[in-house]
């Protein structure tokens, strides 16, 4: 006698079947650079002897104000590096720019030994950093920046420190949001503003 269908398969293969539809939801995620910042081959002693692995260190960003970093390690390199992808894309923040392209403020940030001092710059600058401080900023999609690190060369500890003080970076219009005024209360008049008032009083 052939065997009735369970009623709970069906709605397993329903299941199975919106796994596709769930990763089709984050395709625009395709869209995002990254950058492998560094590599490194680590040992971990056993019973038996040593057992070797690798760990990566990733930058994730979509060069319009968002970055993320991310660590993974794996016994193979690709798995490291994919690991360390993924988790980049989770921790994503959004930094604000001025005119899409620096820094608002200079700022300082430290992790561990790490301390970078990243300082805005004028239009043509571009990106004067180290190694992993610029994969930062070249996923972030900054265009202009001065970064100086002081403290540890270590990638990590860099790239952390890189975060830690881009993460306290504000726009104008956040902090006159907070203290209840307005942007040019804070910034005062515009100089293009000046010429064309002088020129209305004579």
């Amino acid at each position: 006698m052939a065997r009735e269908p369970r009623s709970g398969g069906g709605d397993r293969g329903d299941r199975r079947g919106r796994g596709p539809d769930r990763n089709a939801e984050r395709e625009p995620g395709d869209e995002l650079k990254d950058k492998l910042v560094t590599i490194n081959r680590v040992a971990k002693v056993v019973k038996g002897g040593r057992r070797f692995s690798f760990a990566a260190l990733v930058v994730v960003g979509d060069e319009k104000g968002r970055v993320g970093w991310g660590a993974g390690k794996a016994r193979e390199v690709p798995e490291a590096i994919r690991k360390a992808t993924e988790r980049a894309k989770r921790t994503m923040v959004r930094v604000p720019m001025r005119e899409g392209r620096t820094l608002h403020h200079d700022v300082i940030g430290e992790f561990g030994a790490g301390r970078v001092i990243l300082r805005a710059a004028p239009a043509g600058t571009g990106i004067i950093a180290g190694g992993p401080m610029r994969a930062v900023f070249e996923t972030l999609g900054m265009g202009d920046v001065v970064a100086k690190c002081t403290g540890t060369t270590n990638p990590h500890n860099m790239v952390k420190a890189t975060f830690a003080a881009l993460t306290r970076c504000t726009s104008p219009r956040a902090v006159a949001s907070r203290r209840g005024k307005k942007v040019s209360d804070l910034l005062g008049p515009r100089k293009d503003a000046e010429p064309a008032q002088e020129a209305a009083n004579v």
